[in-house]
């Protein structure tokens, strides 16, 4: 079945590479115009606008530091300059620093929660007055708005040595699920992704030769995932397809959430 999101907007944080970037091309490439947004490398970001323009999309790249709220205002300022409109939000920015709680420091703890929740929050807050200002575009979408949350598998594993990350994703899960239940009722549909270990250039290390194959006894579909597994993810949850999805966590993790080392009764 072709998804097709003609006429709508999206705004994909975290998008010049990896996960996001993958979001962005997909959403592009079922219609949607796309804002790509960056923290500071623009070059990948920009280049991947130019090739979604090549091939007869819409999209800029807009940089901006999505833990602070002066830089989360321009970017979605910038959006509606451009498209005239918001239909979707991708909240994928996220990024980690891992360190023994004994050893972490206050300054990193601060920087992942920045990014990681308080980034989500504020993105999700100009998304949601744009929606309800927008309300339902007949003939666009079902929906006023969809918000897609990237959360993680550690919103429900725990991660020694990633206090800082596991809390942002755990938090993650409850701002999605009280915004749900906040907004449904203006048909604004929000919802939220949670992967496993996703082959992306930041974790090449852990998915690679030995430590592959190490990683892969915590998953029992037997492969590590491809930005592709999420990024399709992505697309359903932004289309009519799952209009009736509210609240909800996809788990894109090939099972490691099943806590595969029970299999055997621990």
């Amino acid at each position: 079945m072709q998804i097709s999101l003609a006429r709508q907007v999206a705004l994909v944080t975290g998008a010049s590479s990896g996960i996001g970037a993958a979001s962005a091309r997909t959403l592009a490439d079922a219609g949607a115009a796309v804002v790509i947004n960056y923290h500071s490398s623009a070059g990948p970001a920009e280049a991947l606008a130019r090739e979604i323009n090549a091939n007869g999309g819409h999209a800029i790249a807009v940089g901006a530091d999505v833990s602070k709220e002066p830089d989360v205002e321009r970017l979605f300022a910038q959006t509606l300059e451009a498209f005239g409109s918001l239909d979707i939000l991708v909240a994928n920015s996220g990024l980690q620093k891992d360190a023994a709680t004994v050893d972490m420091r206050l300054e990193d703890w601060n920087t992942v929660i920045g990014t990681n929740l308080t980034g989500q929050f504020l993105c999700a807050r100009a998304a949601l007055r744009i929606f309800t200002r927008q309300g339902i575009r007949q003939g666009v979408s079902r929906a006023a708005g969809k918000i897609i949350h990237m959360s993680s598998v550690h919103q429900r594993i725990p991660w020694a040595g990633h206090a800082n990350y596991a809390a942002s994703k755990g938090g993650v899960d409850l701002l999605m699920q009280s915004l749900a239940q906040e907004t449904s009722h203006q048909r604004i549909r929000i919802n939220s992704i949670a992967p496993g270990a996703i082959r992306t250039a930041i974790n090449r290390d852990a998915t690679e030769g030995a430590q592959e194959q190490k990683l892969l006894e915590l998953i029992p579909y037997g492969r590590v995932g491809d930005v592709e597994d999420v990024a399709n993810a992505v697309l359903w949850l932004a289309s009519d397809l799952s209009d009736y999805v509210v609240g909800t966590t996809l788990f894109i993790d090939g099972g490691m959430s099943l806590y595969p080392r029970f299999r055997d009764n621990g």
